[in-house]
């Protein structure tokens, strides 16, 4: 059973229970008991989902238990083989990447991988890439311009890794490579914000024709801790700064950063992959069927468009000094 956040202490509670009853006896009575609490559970799973704040979502796109890269790969595609190595430095498990088959047409696949246990968590750097988790990355995004295939990415990363030893290899040169790769890439890329979203080293796999996010994560460039360190030196104020930041996947889907939210099943993916995994299929099949058509050039124009678009304002004339 998913590991309960802090507002979802009820729930939890609300599940042990059901677990207990389903242990006891099959019985009549037994049945109609289960049936109650499962729809006692569900209401309840609706009214606390259905109030999240920022926070709240981003503990949520953090849960341990949340899907990441190689859980999907399992649940989303046919024929995975990752591959490994930069061919310059080294192998980051920060990034796992390589070729797959979905519902029978080639991909190539890069995406963030955290660990779970400790051990795990280690490994994989928290999912925070050196440069030459990027440049892996990056040797994969070549191949699949080579071979005319698309390009599925999911994002899930609190940020490149901010070691000496990573400045010394070139972070800033990797991610920034990687940026002028993605918006020159004369194939398709979709991309998926699955967890967390952070910062240059989310976005140096995030530049895509289209950029969804699950409807729990959350994609921004600092993390709500660290702007709050800055603006009020203060680390605890991090939910009232992750409201002010817009970070959410309906905010960002009204500011024209992301092109579509996809659903999560009720209480979060953490509590449901399958269902998730179905979501994010139906996601993936629709934007890569409408992407097949495109010629290279079409790709690149509308993907220039796209991200010049983000941002966009209006200069407004001041008054004459007195």
């Amino acid at each position: 059973m998913p590991d309960g956040l802090d507002f979802e202490q009820r729930l939890v509670a609300l599940e042990n229970e059901l677990a207990d009853l389903r242990a006891q006896e099959d019985s009549p009575q037994a049945r109609e008991r289960i049936a109650r609490r499962e729809e006692q559970l569900a209401r309840e799973r609706r009214r606390v989902y259905a109030g999240l704040t920022a926070w709240q979502r981003t503990q949520v796109a953090r849960h341990p238990r949340r899907p990441h890269t190689r859980d999907l790969c399992r649940l989303l595609f046919d024929d995975f083989i990752e591959l490994h190595g930069d061919r310059l430095y080294g192998d980051d498990p920060a990034i796992v990447g390589g070729l797959a088959r979905f519902e029978g047409r080639s991909v190539v696949v890069v995406g963030h991988q955290k660990g779970r246990d400790t051990r795990e968590k280690l490994a994989r750097n928290f999912g925070m890439p050196h440069p030459e988790g990027y440049r892996k990355a990056l040797r994969l995004l070549d191949l699949a311009e080579k071979f005319g295939k698309p390009v599925v990415t999911f994002v899930d990363t609190p940020g490149a890794y901010p070691g000496i030893g990573a400045e010394e290899r070139g972070q800033a040169e990797a991610i920034a490579r990687n940026l002028r790769a993605m918006a020159a890439l004369r194939t398709p890329i979709l991309a998926i914000v699955t967890g967390e979203g952070g910062s240059g080293g989310a976005l140096a796999i995030g530049m895509g024709n289209r950029v969804l996010m699950l409807e729990n994560s959350v994609y921004s460039v600092i993390s709500p801790e660290g702007c709050a360190a800055i603006l009020w030196g203060d680390a605890a104020k991090a939910p009232d700064a992750a409201e002010l930041m817009r970070i959410t996947a309906t905010d960002l889907l009204g500011l024209g950063v992301i092109d579509e939210i996809v659903p999560e099943p009720l209480g979060g993916a953490h509590r449901d992959w399958e269902g998730t995994a179905e979501h994010m299929r139906e996601a993936l099949r629709r934007h890569l069927d409408a992407l097949r058509g495109k010629s290279p050039d079409e790709l690149l124009a509308e993907r220039y468009e796209k991200f010049r678009r983000i941002g966009a304002f209006e200069e407004a004339s001041l008054p004459p000094p007195r």
